[in-house]
């Protein structure tokens, strides 16, 4: 694990950086400063979590040598559940060892859409929306919504989630693909079996140090009044902004700020994440280039299955990880597909090379 995280290396850039902050112009640049220091604070938090684990370690190797000593198996207990919580951490702290990509530290922008299935459709993204807000509440997350178009039926048509915090994107690039459902439906009075579908799509939140070319002339910018929570003045004005990419038709929208400009800014934000994601899925050196491929990345498909009848089961396709306790999931408990995914995707990284 001390290699994996190459720790001497961490704790040199932490005084490095240290020793910057020293400097009387550091503040001089604030946005090139709070990198720095976002930076500081996950090597910071990387080692940490290293030296906690090493003295679980530690600890555990004394109480077996003082169990060995004494002839005493009274410690036994104690000491088994110490290493089953030892070995949870190191298995925990392995998969973030995984999360190598250059944007996997940053913030995350979760987008749900949903598919074909109608008003079913509608319901099942909004328990999607529902199972990542609870998903990032239990990690720690700061969880807020960008953008929300709710149906005047059920459910919703679209939502987007800022995940703020360190691995964010790193962790929920696993949930990038259509989800479907299958269930006995609400909305059909016959009590039929139904099947339907959602896309989730996941994108690095960037900083204004990423840049791309973006021609100002290639944007389609809608203002319109904010649908979901925020208050009067939100609801009443045109601050919500969409903003269509026509030679992509990449499509973004927030409406989580009270001003059009604040809401605009975030768009260009989410705008430039898309392509720069886009752009290196593809392979391509100019924008132009991904013409007519975002509706076939958007639905490819299904990633994961959601099955509440005729038998309770989820199951990841792409790693063949499942739980039967669906309602567990459905309250955010994906874990086990996050961590099946960064392992499989990481086995076959090591393949490749």
């Amino acid at each position: 694990m001390r290699c994996h995280f190459d720790l001497a290396n961490a704790r040199y850039r932490i005084e490095e950086i240290e020793m910057d902050m020293t400097a009387p112009d550091f503040w001089n640049d604030n946005e090139s400063a709070q990198t720095k220091l976002k930076f500081q604070k996950a090597l910071k938090g990387k080692v940490e979590k290293y030296e906690s684990l090493y003295g679980q370690a530690e600890e555990i190797e004394g109480l077996m040598e003082m169990m060995l000593a004494d002839g005493d198996d009274s410690m036994e207990a104690d000491m088994e559940s110490d290493y089953k919580v030892l070995e949870e951490s190191y298995e925990k702290l392995l998969l973030e060892t995984l999360l190598k990509g250059e944007f996997d530290s940053n913030n995350a922008i979760l987008t749900i859409h949903a598919g074909s299935g109608g008003t079913d459709a509608q319901d099942w993204a909004a328990m999607l929306l529902r199972m990542y807000k609870r998903w990032g509440e239990q990690h720690d997350y700061n969880v807020k919504m960008l953008d929300l178009q709710d149906d005047t039926e059920a459910g919703i048509k679209s939502a987007t989630l800022l995940f703020e915090g360190l691995n964010a994107y790193g962790f929920l690039k696993s949930e990038k693909g259509v989800h479907r459902i299958v269930r006995i439906s609400p909305y059909d009075s016959s009590g039929k079996r139904h099947t339907s579908f959602a896309s989730v799509d996941v994108m690095p939140e960037l900083d204004d140090s990423v840049t791309i070319d973006i021609n100002p002339v290639d944007l389609k910018i809608d203002t319109f009044r904010s649908s979901g929570s925020g208050g009067q003045h939100v609801n009443t004005t045109d601050s919500a902004v969409r903003i269509t990419h026509l030679p992509t038709g990449v499509v973004v929208s927030c409406q989580s700020e009270r001003s059009q400009i604040s809401n605009r800014a975030t768009a260009m934000k989410m705008l430039t994440a898309k392509l720069i994601e886009l752009k290196e899925r593809e392979h391509k050196d100019k924008i132009e280039d991904l013409a007519g491929d975002y509706s076939q990345i958007t639905w490819g498909s299904q990633i994961r299955s959601y099955v509440f009848h005729p038998y309770n089961m989820v199951k990841d396709h792409r790693t063949n990880a499942e739980m039967g306790n669906i309602q567990a999931v459905m309250d955010g408990e994906l874990d086990l597909f996050i961590d099946a995914y960064l392992k499989e995707a990481s086995s076959h990284a090591i393949r490749v090379n």
